[in-house]
């Protein structure tokens, strides 16, 4: 897996194909093993936050396969991410994901979304309550001191559009080494990836196959005719065309599957090669955003009136 990795701006190399363990609706268990079968796989990122309820599963299968021997520590990229009723204090909160997850640092940790909660807020569906007036300015300067003490390799941000992007890069000291959005064949981020690239800043995509098996998934790309036909035509499956058109575009893909014939697929991927025409076939796809974030967005308390506001017209 070594040569499909990506040197990000910060200087840490990251690999190119991540494990999501978003996971409440699996018990402790089924991710722990699923975490275990993906390390002998050679899956070597894994993506987790503290909203997902896997910290710690992760967190425990990881450090049994360091003790064991199965995996050096710096052989594996951990990520986690600040929930917003943590803007308040990134510093504590990522010293609290590290006990959970009995580990001494991260190798990322973004900022979930750009949204501020009340520091009691820690459902996943925020209320109408729950909303503060987001300072990105002043989490970021959190984050930022995150990183000086060493309790994480590098930092970035997760949900941002480009103008929320540009405007985090008018006052950060240290640019954002990632930002980790939806992104896959029917959600191509065009303008995004362009924003980001000049910024030299790395574009992560979850749901890179449109979250099928999610609640708020969908299985629109893998049933797509024109994905299933250059599947078809490379002895490939449609999850596998979709990963290798998102690393095709330079960014990494994280694949949330416990199904170990899923899992061993999706790692395949980065074995398959996409032609020209494949890429261009790709490009005619009509374009529907899966997880809009309807949650942060109301008329009263939230900072977003509608979800234009929240991705800036990029929807």
């Amino acid at each position: 897996m070594r040569s499909n990795q990506v040197r990000l701006n910060c200087g840490v190399t990251m690999p190119l194909i991540g494990l999501g363990t978003y996971s409440f609706e699996n018990d402790r268990n089924t991710t722990e093993l699923a975490v275990h079968m993906a390390l002998k796989m050679g899956y070597r990122h894994f993506d987790t936050a503290r909203i997902y309820g896997s910290e710690a599963a992760l967190g425990n299968a990881l450090t049994e396969a360091i003790q064991d021997g199965t995996v050096e520590r710096e052989d594996i990229f951990v990520t986690s991410k600040l929930w917003g009723s943590h803007h308040h204090d990134p510093v504590s909160a990522l010293r609290q994901t590290l006990k959970t997850m009995r580990m001494d640092h991260l190798d990322m940790y973004l900022v979930h979304w750009p949204v501020k909660l009340k520091p009691w807020a820690s459902d996943a569906i925020p209320k109408e309550g729950h909303f503060e007036e987001l300072d990105i300015e002043t989490t970021w300067a959190g984050m930022e001191k995150c990183l000086d003490l060493g309790l994480c390799r590098s930092i970035g941000v997760s949900n941002f559009s480009s103008k929320k992007i540009e405007q985090l890069l008018e006052f950060a000291s240290v640019p954002p080494a990632v930002n980790q959005v939806e992104m896959h064949p029917m959600w191509r981020q065009a303008r995004l990836r362009k924003v980001c690239g000049d910024h030299k800043i790395h574009v992560s995509a979850y749901s890179p196959l449109g979250g099928p098996g999610n609640a708020w998934g969908s299985t629109l790309v893998v049933d797509s005719p024109i994905i299933q036909s250059i599947a078809l035509k490379h002895r490939a499956t449609p999850a596998q065309v979709a990963l290798r058109w998102g690393l095709s575009k330079g960014s990494s893909v994280i694949v949330k599957s416990f199904n170990q014939e899923r899992m061993k697929e999706n790692i395949g991927a980065v074995d398959l090669k996409l032609d020209d025409e494949d890429l261009m076939e790709i490009e005619k796809l009509g374009e529907r955003k899966i997880m809009r974030g309807e949650s942060l967005v109301n008329q009263t308390t939230s900072p977003y009136k509608t979800l234009e506001d929240l991705w800036d017209d990029e929807i």
